[in-house]
């Protein structure tokens, strides 16, 4: 997942932090088979795999509340 989002990093400014899922009893519970997860703060973009058309949509909305 984070080799697609550097390919989408021309297109927002943004920046990714890399959290171990198993170091807070909450986010395992909420996240434990979903892992990779990108997420916004506390809103789930997506799992698995990048979702660049959600990512986009999310990113975009993000940006037009600044």
């Amino acid at each position: 997942m984070l080799a697609a989002l550097e390919a989408t990093r021309g297109e927002f400014d943004f920046a990714v932090e890399v959290m171990d899922v198993d170091t807070r009893p909450e986010w395992v519970e909420r996240y434990d088979e979903l892992v990779p997860v990108l997420t916004l703060a506390d809103e789930e973009i997506c799992h698995y795999f990048l979702d660049v058309e959600r990512l986009r949509a999310v990113l975009r909305q993000a940006t037009s509340k600044i």
